[in-house]
């Protein structure tokens, strides 16, 4: 199984194409996760949205716009994100990771998130 990020900006229409991403894909979502993380004192967060594999192939896609909300408690923002696992019967899962500057490069990072997501079960095992 290859599970890959697809990394999308970290601007505010760059989250309404994640949103989209999941409502289009609403048959195989499986997962929408916040990871939260600090840079330089300041909380951040990373929208994802984790799909199921293909029924044909052995990809399984995790979309991301990294490290570009802050995390207040008025952001509007995340409330959108709430509102739209809400709309899709999901939760948000919020898991407290790294920073992305704390990795020499940012596939190093990806692989890192990605044991963390195999360890916890929110994504297949190597097969």
């Amino acid at each position: 199984m290859i599970q890959r990020f697809i990394e999308l900006g970290e601007g505010y229409s760059d989250i309404y194409e994640l949103f989209e991403l999941a409502r289009s894909n609403k048959h195989r979502l499986a997962h929408l996760l916040l990871l939260e993380t600090t840079i330089d004192g300041q909380r951040k967060g990373s929208f994802v949205v984790v799909l199921s594999p293909a029924s044909e192939g052995k990809f399984q896609p995790l979309y991301i716009s990294r490290e570009g909300i802050a995390l207040t408690e008025s952001s509007k923002r995340i409330e959108l994100f709430q509102e739209l696992a809400a709309s899709l019967e999901k939760k948000v899962i919020s898991i407290d990771v790294r920073s992305s500057k704390s990795f020499a490069e940012t596939d190093l990072y990806y692989q890192y998130l990605i044991g963390i997501l195999r360890m916890n079960r929110y994504i297949l095992p190597m097969q």
